[in-house]
């Protein structure tokens, strides 16, 4: 694949990819209409955990975006999907509130208090956090529960830099407990999979944007379709001769991408 006009799905990353933080990138609102003009279809992948699709959807709104929730998919989408097909009795969810309402309204059996009976942590990316959790985490991984978490990111990144994301902070539990968390999300391909199995698009006809090699770049190419990666966020081109996860076109931004759509 070496034509941006044979591609109809596109998957796009959200953070560091069509904007940062409250700022929209230039050319956002251009590409989404152009895709909407060649009948194409795009779906909004976020391993942001920390908030809710309405939110999301809300979010958006503010930039001048108008969408629904049949336009996006995330880690908790994936990690719900995950957890239904186990037989835990009872969840501790580390993460947002919006976090434990989505699972929660999915019918899993949610707790964030420590008490008995808990068999799995599940941990998303917190802007939440307090030492209290971390605690909590700790305890828990030393009794051996399962350890399930949404997104391996390093960083989330913000107008004035970067923040820790879900990876970072499980790589900090790891310090304290020596277990690492089964990650769901990006660079797994399950989201990039119920795209297409949602919009019935081939994976010739799909491509995931990105800002990040090791979970947007990675999870389009296990998932077997083509990828964009774009220099407006975390990666680099630095990044780039190291990673193992190597695009199929590489631009320094989304606008750049919607010129040679054109």
């Amino acid at each position: 694949m070496n034509n941006l006009k044979a591609l109809k799905l596109f998957l796009l990353d959200m953070d560091g990819t069509i904007y940062l933080d409250n700022d929209l990138f230039d050319g956002v609102t251009d590409f989404l209409e152009h895709v909407k003009t060649i009948g194409g279809k795009y779906i909004f992948l976020t391993n942001n955990s920390s908030k809710s699709v309405d939110k999301y959807i809300e979010k958006l709104a503010s930039l001048g975006i108008s969408s629904t929730a049949e336009d996006f998919l995330t880690s908790t989408d994936a990690t719900i999907l995950y957890l239904n097909k186990k037989t835990y009795k009872k969840i501790y969810a580390l993460g947002t509130t919006s976090f434990k309402e989505q699972l929660r309204a999915a019918g899993l059996p949610i707790t964030d208090t420590l008490e008995d009976g808990i068999d799995c942590l599940c941990m998303g990316f917190d802007t939440e956090l307090t030492f209290q959790k971390l605690e909590d985490a700790c305890i828990l991984l030393d009794r051996g529960v399962d350890y399930i978490a949404t997104n391996p990111d390093w960083v989330c990144p913000t107008w004035y830099g970067y923040v820790p994301d879900c990876g970072s902070v499980s790589e900090m539990l790891y310090n304290a407990t020596k277990r690492r968390p089964t990650f769901i999300g990006k660079p797994q391909p399950t989201m990039a999979l119920l795209a297409m199995e949602k919009t019935g698009f081939t994976p010739e006809e799909t491509v995931l944007i990105g800002d990040r090699l090791y979970t947007d770049i990675a999870c389009g190419v296990n998932a077997g379709i083509n990828t964009i990666f774009v220099l407006s966020g975390e990666g680099t081109m630095e990044d780039l001769e190291k990673s193992e996860a190597k695009p199929t076109f590489v631009y320094d931004h989304i606008r750049d991408v919607y010129k040679d759509m054109q």
